[in-house]
């Protein structure tokens, strides 16, 4: 997939926005209505939306957190925002953002201040609230963060390839009376992704905290549980109702004799 048409597109949107020397968000709507940049979604990919996006949102990133001059990093901010609003996608793909990455905002949005841009912290917080961004430990900004984030969505495209075979190779019911939905969720993986995730996800309002106000954004961390530990109490009752079912039918509780190789591979990659 060749992003570089769209990166040069909002590059394009950048400079317009910054050589005015502007600071309003309503001048750059003016500048994007201008140059109907909406229409960038006209030529999205049919597949992939979520890697399509996240390219998108992470170009906006680097112009928002590089050395640039005010105006442009002001249009990086303003584009990653109208970016999300206009997007085609329901529900919207959120804007994934590293622990790193946020300790930027942070000082992009004093730096802001500084210079009597005080839309800057109201924004942040409207987009906090209404929860836009997706917290995260891995910073994608850098020469490979494009190729990070082909990693990421190629190692869920296989994982959700590889769900999908294993529901529909076999439908017959002695192919589930074995079935391992731990394993098959990958259920301590998912425990400990969840719990980063939140630990990440409120370490990154904290941050945000000290420099706007996060009241609204608050019910963010309000959980009443993990997803690890949702999942967890799935495979819980998965196993008390297979346990059901082999008292019932009286059908002898064993393990597979073999082993696939292959899916045993599959699983551990």
């Amino acid at each position: 997939m060749d992003l570089a048409p769209f990166k040069v597109d909002i590059d394009e949107l950048v400079a317009d926005y910054a050589q005015g020397k502007c600071t309003s968000l309503t001048e750059f709507k003016r500048v994007w209505m201008a140059k109907k940049f909406s229409y960038i979604y006209e030529g999205r990919p049919k597949t992939n939306s979520g890697f399509f996006m996240q390219s998108l949102f992470l170009h906006c990133i680097g112009h928002l957190t590089s050395q640039s001059s005010l105006p442009r990093r002001l249009a990086g901010l303003y584009c990653l925002y109208c970016l999300y609003e206009c997007q085609p996608y329901k529900p919207q793909i959120k804007i994934y953002l590293s622990l790193e990455e946020c300790r930027q905002l942070k000082g992009f949005i004093v730096m802001a201040k500084q210079n009597g841009v005080h839309l800057v912290p109201a924004l942040i917080k409207r987009m906090l609230d209404k929860g836009m961004f997706l917290f995260g430990y891995m910073n994608l900004l850098g020469d490979d963060g494009e190729k990070q984030v082909e990693e990421l969505a190629a190692l869920q495209n296989k994982r959700v390839k590889f769900a999908c075979d294993k529901l529909f190779e076999n439908t017959q019911a002695e192919s589930y009376m074995h079935l391992d939905l731990r394993a098959e969720f990958e259920l301590d993986s998912i425990k400990k992704l969840s719990k980063e995730y939140a630990e990440a996800k409120e370490l990154a309002l904290a941050e945000a905290s000290q420099t706007v106000d996060i009241e609204d954004a608050k019910h963010i961390l309000q959980s009443d549980k993990l997803l690890g530990d949702k999942i967890d109490e799935v495979v819980k009752e998965w196993d008390a109702q297979k346990e059901e079912f082999y008292e019932t039918t009286g059908v002898q509780h064993h393990e597979p004799d073999d082993f696939d190789e292959n899916e045993i591979t599959q699983l551990l990659d």
